[in-house]
């Protein structure tokens, strides 16, 4: 065996790695496996996913937001593979079905978004070149939008279009601003309590209560997506870590940088929610006017999670994905 085997990635029958729940069966065709990531050895979840529609235009690789995993996309992914896209897919380190990061399984933790970035590019190199068909697109949401801004210099000759849904840039509703922010998950860090919660705690038990969310409005989707972590709660997050916050922190100041924003040169279309309350719309507006590659749309009246929103709102989501992503706009 050489040095390298250990960490070869491994592939199964999506039936043993992914789940299906009420309402969300596991799409056809799905092939599923586990990579090791480079940067701390850690198994990263992944799948593939064919398309279905014809002709066949490429690839779409979703990346996640926080605390979300692959079965919560299969309604995305049936949307895309009728397009012509297939997708390929990846639970982020510490969340979904992929490795946890410390003993606490339930605290969404990351010690830098490097991490993040270096996982996707080795994603691209191991997985989606080799074995989907190009050209390549991405599709992320809220942290997963973060991570595609900060990995954009080295997607640039990867991918040929992004969109971005709710990207993460500001918190919206904290009584604390951004640099405040960082510096409290900085000081908490420093004295060692990195892997402390800092906004919000253990995940709720057998809680699936609608009103008062701030992620939807459809109440079909809200209790399907529910269902997956109730009846797999090792798929499910509570808060994040005080490392994560400051990870998070340290990423968007990043991304504002004008040096980074400079090398962002994959055309973007960047979709905000009208009536967001878990990341800043005009923050997000703000952003994508500064990004000479952007453009910017919000959705009035939508919540956070556009993709899972009602139909009157998601509709218009995927509209504008079919006009700006190549050869879907006659879909």
């Amino acid at each position: 065996m050489s040095a390298t085997d250990d960490i070869a990635p491994t592939k199964r029958p999506a039936n043993d790695i992914l789940v299906s729940t009420a309402n969300n069966d596991v799409p056809a065709r799905a092939r599923a496996g586990f990579l090791v990531s480079k940067a701390g050895r850690k198994r990263l979840r992944y799948a593939l996913f064919p398309a279905g529609g014809r002709p066949r235009r490429g690839t779409v690789v979703i990346l996640q937001g926080r605390n979300e995993c692959i079965e919560k996309y299969h309604e995305t992914i049936g949307d895309l593979s009728r397009r012509g896209l297939g997708t390929a897919i990846m639970d982020w380190r510490g969340q979904g079905g992929s490795e946890r990061l410390i003993r606490d399984r339930e605290k969404g933790h990351v010690r830098s978004y490097g991490d993040y970035v270096a996982d996707l590019d080795q994603f691209f190199e191991e997985i989606v070149l080799p074995d989907c068909a190009g050209p390549f697109y991405v599709l992320a949401h809220s942290m997963g939008g973060l991570i595609a801004l900060l990995a954009a210099p080295r997607l640039v000759n990867r991918v040929r279009r992004m969109v971005l849904s709710t990207p993460l840039l500001v918190f919206e509703g904290l009584p604390l601003s951004m640099p405040a922010l960082r510096s409290l998950s900085n000081l908490l860090c420093g004295i060692g309590l990195g892997t402390t919660y800092l906004g919000g705690g253990p995940r709720a038990r057998n809680t699936t209560l609608f009103a008062g969310n701030k992620l939807t409005s459809d109440y079909a989707r809200f209790t399907r997506n529910s269902g997956i972590y109730l009846r797999h709660p090792e798929l499910a997050l509570g808060g994040p870590t005080a490392a994560w916050i400051r990870a998070s922190c340290e990423a968007v100041a990043t991304v504002a940088e004008p040096e980074h924003r400079a090398r962002i040169q994959v055309p973007t279309l960047i979709i905000a929610a009208g009536a967001d309350e878990v990341v800043s719309t005009p923050a997000i507006e703000t952003f994508g006017s500064r990004l000479k590659s952007a453009s910017v749309l919000t959705i009035d009246g939508a919540r956070h999670e556009l993709l899972q929103e009602a139909d009157a709102y998601r509709e218009q989501f995927m509209a504008a994905f079919d006009a700006f992503i190549p050869g879907t706009d006659d879909f």
